[in-house]
């Protein structure tokens, strides 16, 4: 039986984030920002219930090749175990590393990299796209003969690991730092100082690291985030903003052999006419500063509700899509990703969202009904629909972002 663990984690992740928030409030770390975590948390959301679609289909693939090409018949004991561990720990390093080092990788994999800010919730910030070819990197594993089972399950095993490591609570771990992945080793990854830059790929080994060239100690302070910073909450642009640098930059290129090249080479490259590769910018402290637009505290209590919204519904689809037929979820996906949709554009006080959230609110009490949830469920989402369009209102009396939400 294929369990995915990771969506069981999900309480359990939500629960050290409490902790790790308690903790830096009490002692007034300012680890955390409500902005950036819901950001964070919502591409989180959106990587789980996008990747419905298509986990079996990866699966698959790599099934057909073990069950078709395989090379050995590899036995079911402790020793395989351990070394599809490292197996799997291997290729996660080498197709993390090329995330990192080739453009069109680079395009899904930087959404982990967007925030500006380093804790738990980060490690939730996943792209909605970048499964769709982590698994041809594992390939080897099924044409050796690694049973697919084995492999999702120490593949789960080896990503529950990296949560942990999203802490700046965490300072040191002794020894285990020549070992292990730890908090100080992933933060240096994180970092958008020239000097971090690309380093510390590992997943739980930071041996791969340290023997292929990459690894990097922490040193001075690190600045998180990417060096050109997305500067928006919107989980969608999020997700597409650099594929859109990409192809307006192919366009830009009269060569096609160049226009190739943009998505193949590393981040930073640029064809000769454009100026030719652009390293990454020393960091001035003096003027450095994050994305934080101002927004109205009583903005926060509607954006809290309809985050939790979100995150239920969307629980609700990762742990009751196999019993359901494929119209609700395929509803139930858009009409969370146009909640997270929500969210973000309240933070940023983004105008366009007067008449998309009274359009959203009205579209969620049709699809209860329209779809004949049970009378429970219909009564009481209707019920926070119907309470949300009054409290919207209302809130656009509020000055968000120095301009005033205008009238509908």
């Amino acid at each position: 039986m294929n369990v995915d663990y990771i969506a069981l984690s999900v309480p359990i992740f939500f629960i050290l984030i409490g902790i790790e928030i308690a903790y830096t409030f009490y002692k007034k770390l300012n680890y955390y920002r409500l902005n950036d975590s819901i950001s964070n948390l919502s591409q989180g959301i959106g990587q789980q219930i996008i990747g419905i679609f298509m986990k079996t289909a990866l699966f698959f693939g790599y099934k057909y090749i073990f069950e078709n090409w395989r090379l050995f018949d590899i036995p079911n004991n402790i020793w395989t175990w351990i070394i599809l561990f490292i197996g799997v720990d291997f290729f996660y390093y080498w197709f993390h590393r090329m995330s990192h080092q080739v453009n069109a990788l680079w395009a899904a994999h930087i959404v982990h990299h967007q925030s500006e800010e380093y804790n738990l919730t980060v490690a939730l910030r996943q792209s909605w796209f970048q499964s769709w070819f982590s698994w041809v990197f594992y390939l080897p594993l099924a044409f050796v003969g690694f049973d697919p089972v084995m492999f999702l399950t120490l593949s789960a095993f080896n990503t529950l690991y990296q949560f942990w490591i999203h802490t700046r609570a965490i300072k040191s771990l002794g020894p285990l730092e020549y070992i292990l992945n730890t908090p100080s080793h992933h933060r240096v990854h994180h970092g958008s100082n020239p000097k971090y830059i690309d380093k510390n790929h590992a997943g739980t080994l930071i041996i791969w690291d340290m023997m292929f060239g990459t690894f990097q100690k922490e040193e001075e302070d690190v600045y998180y985030g990417i060096t050109t910073p997305l500067a928006s909450w919107n989980p969608v642009w999020a997700n597409l903003h650099y594929w859109d640098e990409l192809w307006r930059t192919a366009k830009q290129s009269p060569s096609w052999r160049d226009k190739i090249r943009v998505f193949l080479k590393p981040p930073g490259w640029f064809p000769a006419h454009m100026g030719g590769f652009k390293p990454a910018p020393e960091i001035d402290p003096l003027n450095y500063s994050k994305y934080n637009p101002e927004y109205h505290n009583k903005l926060s209590g509607y954006v809290l509700l309809h985050f939790v919204v979100g995150l239920i519904a969307g629980s609700s689809i990762l742990f009751l899509h196999q019993t359901l037929p494929i119209l609700p979820v395929v509803i139930g996906t858009i009409f969370v990703i146009l909640t997270l949709l929500t969210c973000g554009a309240l933070l940023e006080g983004k105008k366009w969202l007067i008449y998309f959230e009274y359009s959203r609110l009205i579209l969620g009490i049709l699809i209860v009904l329209l779809l004949e949830f049970p009378i429970g469920y219909q009564v009481i989402f209707s019920g926070i629909q119907i309470i949300s369009i009054i409290w919207f209102y209302n809130l656009q009396k509020i000055n968000t972002n120095a301009e005033e939400i205008p009238e509908v």
